[in-house]
């Protein structure tokens, strides 16, 4: 099953190498993310971010972690 935020990011930046470019980190990497295989770590979610200008949000990104990315909706 493909990570469908993950994809979005890379649908935004224009592809597995630029997002792993813009993000720090090597292709196989956000392959391991898109494919579910690995979680993006904290550390890199926002750079994920600002690579798509914001078009992907860091709690779309990593909705387990509310504490640290909260949901606009819900954090008030």
């Amino acid at each position: 099953m493909v990570n469908k935020v993950i994809q979005k990011a890379i649908l935004v930046v224009g592809s597995q190498k630029k997002l792993a470019n813009a993000v720090g980190v090597s292709q196989p990497n956000v392959w391991c993310w898109l494919h579910n295989k690995k979680r993006v770590s904290p550390e890199n979610v926002s750079a994920i971010v600002d690579a798509t200008d914001g078009k992907v949000k860091a709690y779309e990104i990593r909705p387990d972690l509310p504490k640290l990315f909260p949901h606009p909706e819900r954090a008030a």
